[in-house]
């Protein structure tokens, strides 16, 4: 088989606007087990959307946006349900930025033989292929941003916001979501930036300018997300997966502790995971846990433990016909960061 063999049938991202699953979700909430919590994760999201004080936080770990998710998120954002996202590198650029280059996933097999993958350039995750040619003109294109940017330092979502002010010219996919964050004021934050595409680009562009280059800050990262936390007070999470992005937002409630900011706990928390809490495998620990630490209020926090591609449609298919979105007030927080930092002269 030669390469075009592999890459001929590509994912199709699931359209939450073209069905309306709330029949679906409405017989879940009288169900059991997976379907009840589901039922239950969707509730608590509607009341984090009627509740027009609440910013919502979207954190995304894993790689549901390379197995369909991807317009998920970015229909969720456009029409109001997101006010920030907190997202792992690859999420943002080797899944999303990528597709916006005109690339493509494609449906792949678990039981592939890796080594003639590796033979022909191609990079697995489990049954979805990416064509790792494409992926290196994806990290390039970013080594060419930084390129373009006053050597500093940058916190994650200024240079991401700088990526979707590259796409609003160059997109070849205009839908996606680093670009419709630029579009509406929502900043985008990885506290792990390097760890995906980016990476590379950002190694390369410091190879060639050694004397003048940027470099992103992921301490400032922090201090923006939890300057967001200060002011906007009330928050909810809706976590897919957990990691780096779950941990980091949960903590700016202790940041701003420490700072000497009396800021309430995140009072509403959703998370879709397959991770057990047993081995503290689960990303550090469950929402009732992180009440422990004073992250995460109790009230209102729903675990779905569930693989996220299969409900995630489904929550936000529900979410959009309902149609509560429409109401709310956009918060527009990378404005916000813009102010604070110009009044601080920084």
């Amino acid at each position: 088989m030669e390469k075009r063999d592999y890459l001929k049938d590509p994912v199709k991202h699931v359209d939450i606007k073209s069905f309306d699953s709330t029949p679906i979700i409405d017989s879940m909430r009288d169900m059991s087990f997976t379907s009840r919590d589901t039922a239950k994760a969707a509730d608590i999201y509607t009341k984090m959307i009627n509740n027009d004080d609440c910013t919502v936080i979207l954190t995304l770990a894993g790689s549901t946006s390379a197995g369909g998710c991807m317009q998920v998120y970015v229909d969720m954002l456009k029409c109001n349900m997101i006010d920030v996202v907190v997202a792992s590198g690859a999420s943002v650029v080797d899944m999303d930025f990528f597709e916006a280059m005109g690339f493509r996933h494609y449906k792949g097999s678990p039981l592939a033989n890796d080594k003639k993958l590796r033979e022909l350039y191609i990079d697995r995750i489990y049954d979805t292929y990416i064509d790792e040619e494409e992926l290196q003109v994806c990290d390039m294109t970013i080594g060419r941003i930084a390129d373009s940017l006053e050597p500093r330092a940058y916190s994650s979502r200024e240079f991401i916001r700088e990526m979707g002010r590259y796409l609003t010219v160059n997109a070849v996919k205009k839908d996606s979501l680093v670009q419709a964050a630029f579009e509406n004021n929502v900043p985008v934050f990885c506290p792990a930036f390097t760890d995906s595409s980016a990476g590379f680009g950002l190694v390369k562009h410091q190879w060639d300018n050694p004397e003048n280059h940027i470099a992103i800050d992921s301490v400032k990262d922090f201090l923006e997300l939890t300057k967001i936390k200060m002011a906007a007070k009330t928050t909810g999470l809706f976590m897919i997966g957990g990691g780096v992005p779950k941990n980091f937002t949960q903590d700016t409630v202790v940041c701003a502790e420490i700072l000497g900011e009396d800021v309430p706990m995140h009072e509403y928390a959703i998370q879709i995971t397959v991770a057990d809490e047993r081995d503290g495998a689960c990303s550090g620990s469950t929402l009732r846990e992180a009440a422990s630490w004073g992250k995460v209020d109790t009230v209102y926090e729903q675990m779905v433990y569930a693989e996220a591609t299969s409900i995630l449609p489904l929550i936000g298919s529900y979410l959009y016909h309902k149609g509560d979105w429409k109401k709310r007030s956009r918060k527009e927080w990378s404005t916000f960061l813009d102010k604070v930092f110009e009044k601080e002269g920084k």
